[in-house]
């Protein structure tokens, strides 16, 4: 019997040394899936950071957009009006021209020597020449203008696209 006792000894020892190992093999196990566990949630974190800001470079795209459509709205319907108003200016222009030959032909038509003829026709040439140069460039004048505030729109959008789309992108 004295056998016994030395493998029961070794029995338990050999219980024993599973029990520890068992336990290591589950701390071991705990361990790893608390890790695993740090590991995810942090990996979740980077992605709804990102996505985040995925959706808001999204959303300012799509407002910048918008507001690129507003200006050239804006742009279209000044240059409309502004060109109705040019185009006014050059009938009036048209009609006093219009006007003024009527008033020479009938001056003309009530001369009496070939000196007053030619005097009427050189002073109407004249006055048509003047007339026609100060219109013409009140006309340049105004489709300046025209242009410079159509594009006004147009511009403040480039100006703030080279300020928003200009600046390296914040972390």
């Amino acid at each position: 019997m004295a056998a016994e006792p030395k493998e029961s000894k070794r029995a338990i020892a050999l219980v024993a040394s599973t029990a520890a190992q068992g336990a290591q093999a589950k701390k071991f196990v705990e361990d790893g899936a608390a890790q695993a566990r740090v590991t995810m949630e942090k990996g979740m974190e980077q992605v709804t950071k990102q996505a985040e800001t995925f959706f808001k470079a999204a959303e300012e795209a799509a407002e910048f957009g918008r507001g690129n459509v507003e200006a050239m709205t804006k742009a279209a319907q000044l240059f409309a009006v502004g060109f109705q108003d040019i185009g006014k200016q050059v009938f009036a222009v048209s009609q006093a021209l219009t006007d003024h030959a009527l008033e020479s032909a009938k001056a003309l038509a009530a001369v009496k020597s070939l000196k007053e003829a030619a005097d009427i026709q050189a002073a109407f040439a004249k006055a048509s020449m003047e007339r026609s140069m100060s219109e013409a460039a009140k006309l340049q004048e105004a489709t300046f203008k025209l242009a410079e505030n159509a594009y006004a729109p147009i511009t403040a959008r480039m100006t703030l696209a080279v300020e928003k789309f200009g600046k390296p992108l914040a972390a």
